[in-house]
This record gives C-alpha cells, structure tokens and sequence, in this order.
C-alpha cells in the first residue's frame, strides 16, 4: 500500500476500489469518488507540529488496459485563509509481471497555497513506482521520488493481509479487516523548507520565536545536515476496518506511527492518524 500523503489519501481510494473488484469478472472502465475525514495529516508516518484535521475529495478513472487518472482536492479544517488547501492530479498504470507478482508506476503533481504548513509542500511533483507480490499476504516495495523546491527519495517496505468477516446484512455484502505494517526510510530536504515557512507563517501572524539559549540558533544548520542523509523516516501499523458492497465502501482507519531516531519531524513521539472515508464505484 502506498503511503503518501496527499498520495496517502490517494492509495486509499484506489485500494478501495479495486477491493471491491470480483477477479472472475472481465475488466472494465471504472470511475469512483470517495469522501475522507482525517484527524491529522500523516506524510511517511510523520506530522507537522500542529494539528491538522481535514477533509478531502477525490475521483479515479481506471481503464481496462490498467491506466488510470486521479484528482484529489483537501481542506484543512484550521484553515480559514483558502477554501482549498492543498489538491493533486495524477495518472499511472498498473499491470500484472506474472500471477502474482505486479507493478504500478505514476505521476503525481501537487497544488499548494503559498507558505502551506503542510510538511510536503516543498515538493510539488511526484514520480512513483512499486512492485508487490501477493501469496497468503502482499508484500511490497514503493519508491517515490518527490521535487520541487527541494528532492528527496522515499522507499517503503510494506506487508499487508486481507482478511474476509464474513457477511453482515445479506449475502451482497461483507466486513473486511486488512492490518498492514510498513517500514518507510528517505531523505528530508523537504523540512528546511518547512522550518523556513513555519518562521514566516508565524513573522506574519505576530508570532515571535522563542529565543535560543547561548544566543545562537542553529536548527537551519543543524537540519540541513542530517537531511541529506538516507535514514529510517518511520514505522507504521494500520488497521483499517471496512464495509463492502458491490458499488460502495465505507472504511474506518486507525494508523500508528513511530517515527524514528534520525525523522526530524517529531523523533521518537507516537503519532495516532484515524480516518473515515466513504467510495463509490460507478
């Protein structure tokens, strides 16, 4: 499963929707939409120093041949200055390399407002490739290349099992559980440029940073130098319990992430995500 962030809620949908594929059907032209509340934003298990609730919208065309277009636009709900705060396009294809064994490669670019205290918003565009292997469980590897202001490289590791409840209402339906674990390390020239833009957002807002014991502040420094450095970003579990029908799915989502000793985004502290999200495949 892809963990991105505008791309996280992206994977979701997309995960969504071809969960509700029968494989003994001929594939066809799907279209689905899908609503999600979000407690905070999550980039790579990491977050930034406020909270961010939001909610999102977003649309997927996926064709037979396995391409697909994606749109996606998010609203923070402690955002009073844009009616949208962040939105993506992208497209991709996803195709079989044996009988178990699949690939999916895509494009993403990504619409922020000017100072976003988003951690992402540094990089605007995104090129991703993953490949997964599916047995009793999927297993995968994802590599994201995000740039923009800054560059940085992504790999996550991740494993996954679906697991079937059973029927709830009537045999037309039923109640999925697939808990994932995933292992994510990167680069993190993305956080300068947040520092940079948190300082601002705050200069504007009247803000004044707190003074730096010994008079010299030397995050900037300090955070340029480790960013260069490929390092374990985070470790994520997620639980996501879902509703099935044929043409619609409704999710409820706990994700708990550590991130690890090198992140600069809050190293070492438990980060809790929940997510509600609504799809429905035409």
């Amino acid at each position: 499963m892809k963990n991105i962030i505008a791309l996280s809620i992206l994977g979701l949908w997309s995960m969504s929707a071809s969960a509700q594929e029968d494989s003994t059907e001929k594939k066809k032209t799907t279209f689905t939409v899908g609503a999600t509340y979000a407690n905070d934003v999550s980039y790579y298990g990491q977050r930034a120093e406020e909270r961010m609730p939001y909610i999102a919208a977003s649309a997927s065309l996926r064709l037979p041949s396995g391409i697909y277009f994606s749109g996606l636009g998010y609203r923070l709900l402690n955002d009073s200055s844009n009616v949208v705060s962040a939105s993506a396009v992208s497209a991709g294809i996803a195709f079989n390399l044996g009988k178990k064994l699949s690939a999916d490669i895509s494009y993403s670019h990504l619409f922020f407002p000017a100072h976003s205290p988003l951690l992402q918003a540094a990089n605007s565009d995104m090129a991703s490739a993953s490949l997964s292997y599916e047995y009793w469980m999927t297993t995968g590897v994802n590599v994201d290349y995000a740039f923009g202001k800054e560059q940085d490289v992504f790999v996550t590791l991740s494993t996954e099992k679906f697991i079937n409840l059973g029927h709830l209402f009537s045999q037309k339906d039923f109640v999925s559980l697939t808990p994932s674990v995933e292992i994510v390390g990167g680069t993190q020239h993305f956080y300068q440029t947040y520092v940079e833009e948190k300082r601002l957002r705050d200069s504007l807002l009247g803000i004044l940073p707190l003074p730096i014991i010994g008079g010299q502040d030397d995050e900037p420094a300090t955070t340029t130098s480790s960013s260069t450095s490929f390092d374990l970003l985070s470790y994520n579990l997620r639980i996501p319990l879902a509703y099935n029908r044929s043409n619609y799915l409704v999710e409820a989502a706990c994700q708990l992430s550590l991130p690890g000793k090198h992140a600069e985004a809050g190293a070492g502290n438990l980060n809790t995500f929940f997510t509600f999200s609504f799809y429905y495949q035409f």
